[in-house]
This record gives C-alpha cells, structure tokens and sequence, in this order.
C-alpha cells in the first residue's frame, strides 16, 4: 500500500492523544497491501484480515473487543494450527483470544504488543462440541493452568498431555518466532516432553499466560517496515534461564527511596511510532469488516461497543499479569528481554 505523507496540522493534533485511544477508536481496517510497521509492541498495520468468528476448529472469543485481525499470515496459521490440532493432538478446537485490532496500535486495555498483526493468544480452555453464544463469549473466562495457592505450579488435575501437544505443535512450525507461556507451563514441557525437542527453545517464560499461550510469527518474507525480534537462544531453555523465574528476583519489589513521588504513567503517542502509522489512520477503509474476513464468518459481527471501555485504562506499554483465578504472581520489576 502507497502512503502519501501526512498533512502536518494532523500530526500534531493527533499527537496530544494517547495513540491507544486514537487506534482503539477505528473499526475497520485500511484497504491495499498486507503490511506490518515498526515493532510487536511498537508498531501499526495496513491491509489487515480477520479471522471467521467460526470454523470448523475454532470459536474467537471476546468479539466486542474486534481484536481478531491479522496480517493474513497470522491468520492462516492459526487456521492451520487448529486443523492440525484436531486432527493429530487430540485437542477438539482452538478458542480464539485477542489478535490485533483492525489497524493494529497500541490496545486500550491488556496488552503491549499485538500491534503489527503477527501475534496471536490461543486460550488453553479447549473449544466445545457446540457453538457458543455471544454471551458466552463476551462472559466464559479461560481457565487458569496454575494449583491454587502454589507457587508456579500446574495443576495435575487440569493440565493434560494434549495441552502440551498443542503448544509444541504450535512451536514446531518455522514461521513462529516464539510461543510464549507462563514459566510454570515451561518447567512442565522441559520436565515432561518426550517428544521432539528442537522447538522447545521457542517456547519462553513469561509473566502471566496461565490461562493461553501467546504466538508470535517472524516478519513475513519481504515486509521491509516489520522490525525482527533478536533471535531466541540456542538450546532448549531449560536451564538458568528458567531457573531465574522460580527465585524471588523475578518478583521482588523494586527499592524505593524516601520521599520518592509517584511517577506519572507516559502513554505511547502517535510521534512513539512509525511515521507510516499516522497515515494508517488516515487511509481510507474497507466496506465492511465481511469485506475483509478469511472465508465466511457464521457467527455475529462484533458490537459496535468495546466491553472494556468503561474499565480503568493500563498504560499501553504495560501488560498485565493475567490469570483470572488469581494463581499468577503479579510482576513488579520485568526482564528488559523475553
């Protein structure tokens, strides 16, 4: 897609909002060419595709949102991953979590990356032999992977062999840059895989992602604007490098002087990113969000109303510790890499 340059006024009037609020307020992504810009946590994207709300092995979830786009390699995969799935792990189908928004950016709520459309969450509930409803979708939580009242432990009553299957089936194939899962999830896949081990480097201790496991693609071939991630080390990262999550360093609460005052979250703003993401915003969209889905959707478009709107905004370069059960320590202080 060809971007002529941005009218200046635009630019700084734009600039004075969070660039969250200015790409969480756009529904529908821009025409042209697939195109991912700038960083996974720093970035935009142009000629976004959703996925179907429904196929045969998967249901997204949290449709409101209108989190289910994607550069159109994402989206395939994720297709593929749930065919594959299905048909050699024994896992009956992929419930979809958050993707990208339709122009990518910075998300209102729960994230720091999922900006260019190659990073995907893949919740670790299996989908059910029945469509669910839209209610059931906005109001089912993903279940938590973690024992209760256990430091970093999954729980042997929920966590099953076709669990991790799945994440190594994801991991196996090139053009994942890395999975990554709750560190507890990691030291049970280094404990217990007996499979193949080559990929297991991929799969990365990270804060949160109990309840899913997050999938990040390579920059296609070509993207010339997607900027890669250093690549994972060698090895199957089973060794100190998990072993530091399971100290108290990982979680211990930073020092604070006396008499130190609060400091002020800084939103990202629109200057933050490629100067190609302020005309993402300008372009001209698609018809519909039909218009732009993979294959026919069957189930019903996205509200027009995000259901995280009234909540209290996070600072967009924060993401959580998720785990609606509560099992997952909150993380104070992160490592500068993952």
């Amino acid at each position: 897609m060809l971007l002529a340059s941005a009218p200046a006024d635009f630019v700084h009037a734009e600039d004075a909002t969070p660039a969250k609020e200015l790409f969480g307020a756009v529904t529908l992504p821009t025409r042209g060419k697939p195109t991912p810009y700038g960083f996974y946590a720093k970035g935009c994207q142009g000629g976004a595709v959703a996925i179907p709300t429904d196929g045969p092995t998967w249901q997204a979830m949290r449709l409101s949102r209108n989190r289910r786009w994607g550069q159109p390699q994402l989206i395939a995969l994720i297709e593929r991953l749930s065919r594959d799935a299905a048909k050699y792990d024994g896992w009956p189908g992929l419930l979809l979590g958050d993707i990208a928004q339709p122009r990518g950016g910075p998300m209102r709520t729960g994230h720091a990356s999922h900006q260019i459309g190659l990073d995907a969450d893949i919740w670790l509930n299996p989908m059910p032999p029945r469509r669910l409803s839209s209610d059931e979708r906005e109001n089912i939580s993903a279940r938590s992977m973690l024992k209760p009242n256990a430091f970093l432990t999954v729980d042997p009553n929920i966590w099953t062999p076709a669990h991790a299957r799945l994440i190594m089936r994801a991991a196996s194939y090139p053009e994942v840059e890395r999975i990554f899962v709750n560190p507890a999830i990691k030291k049970k896949l280094c404990d217990t895989w007996t499979g193949d081990r080559t990929a297991l480097g991929k799969v990365r201790p990270y804060y949160g992602h109990d309840y899913h496991f997050h999938i990040r693609m390579h920059c296609p071939a070509g993207a010339t604007n997607c900027k890669a991630q250093a690549p994972v080390p060698a090895g199957d990262g089973c060794d100190k490098s998990l072993a530091w999550w399971f100290t108290k360093e990982p979680w211990a609460k930073p020092d604070k002087k006396p008499d130190t005052k609060p400091v002020k979250p800084r939103y990202t703003m629109l200057s933050d990113l490629p100067k190609a993401c302020a005309l993402i915003l300008e372009a001209p969209s698609v018809p519909s969000a039909a218009a732009a889905t993979m294959g026919k959707s069957v189930a019903p478009e996205p509200a027009a109303s995000d259901v995280d709107s009234a909540s209290e905004p996070l600072p967009s370069d924060v993401e959580p510790a998720y785990g609606e059960t509560g099992n997952v320590p909150i993380p104070l202080v992160k490592p500068v890499s993952r």
